[in-house]
């Protein structure tokens, strides 16, 4: 049971990285991306490659994942900085799809559908598995806190509150004199970075990745992570990714009260749920369970 709950944990982490990357694009700068479990694969597959392939460090290869997942964010949003809204949704879900079956096909790189097995992780074979778990538990915990920690400087900055203004109004930002491609571009390529170094994370840990691990559905959950948690909150967004985690693992727990039902028809039980728990934070919490912090107007001097 402690060994789960860690890999609950770890796993927990590992979506929070991905909810920050999608806050700041989303939450920060209104650029909204579908093509969050892309950028996934593309840190899962660099790190892996990295350090299978070419023998690199697991440090390396994670800082690879990172950097990699980020300039192809940075790539993606040149091409498409005139779009906007459903059409920017549309072509990001579209470089997920691409990048999948990109890891499906091209098998002398990705090993195709079979996956990549056997990616080193720290420490491992070196302690047993429980003290893995628990070193990278901690070490998944320890990068979390320093990308919260950056993400939340980003907020208060002068940066996070042009990113913010874009966001309500790009015009009007252009017209102050910012340069909103830049900024679009700049919050883009770090929130794709984020979600790399999560995917580089996820390989390392796991050992194995494969095509059908980063299929849109890991965007819907990471939607409704920060959906629920509140969107533009650092923590909110976080908090909203471990009670993804908590609720996906509790209607697990359902089984032995629904006798008669299927393995899928379970799994589709589940999805429904998770679809009626983000219905039901729309409809009463729309602002999410902590809202954005607002900054406060100032004072007027009294005469």
């Amino acid at each position: 049971m402690e060994s789960y709950l860690i890999a609950m944990a770890v796993f927990g982490s590992i979506y929070a990285l991905l909810a920050l990357g999608l806050n700041i694009a989303w939450g920060f700068a209104g650029m909204v991306n579908l093509g969050l479990a892309g950028f996934y694969a593309v840190g899962a597959y660099a790190s892996a490659l990295a350090t299978k392939t070419f023998g690199l460090p697991i440090a390396a290869g994670i800082l690879l994942g990172f950097v990699a997942a980020g300039l192809a964010g940075a790539l993606l949003t040149l091409v498409t900085l005139r779009l906007r809204g459903d059409y920017l949704a549309i072509v990001t879900l579209g470089f997920a799809e691409v990048i999948r079956l990109i890891a499906s096909n091209e098998v002398w790189l990705t090993n195709g559908t079979d996956g990549i097995s056997g990616i080193a992780g720290p420490w491992r074979g070196r302690v047993d598995p429980a003290t893995f778990n628990l070193i990278y538990l901690l070490l998944i915990l320890s990068i979390l806190a320093v990308a919260l920690f950056f993400c939340e400087r980003l907020r208060r900055s002068p940066y996070g509150r042009v990113l913010r203004a874009i966001r309500d109004d790009d015009v009007a930002a252009a017209v102050a004199g910012k340069w909103v491609a830049r900024f679009k571009v700049q919050s883009f390529a770090f929130g794709a970075a984020l979600a790399g170094l999560a995917g580089a994370l996820y390989g390392h840990y796991t050992s194995y990745i494969a095509p059908e691990i980063f299929q849109a559905l890991v965007t819907l959950y990471i939607f409704l992570a920060v959906t629920a948690g509140g969107i533009g909150n650092n923590f909110g967004v976080v908090i909203g990714a471990f009670l993804v985690i908590a609720v996906q693992e509790a209607t697990r727990f359902l089984t032995p009260l629904m006798p008669g039902f299927t393995g899928a028809q379970l799994g589709a039980f589940r999805e429904i749920l998770i679809g009626v728990a983000l219905l039901l934070i729309m409809r009463y919490r729309p602002a999410g369970l902590l809202p954005e912090p607002l900054p406060k107007s100032p004072k007027e001097p009294v005469p």
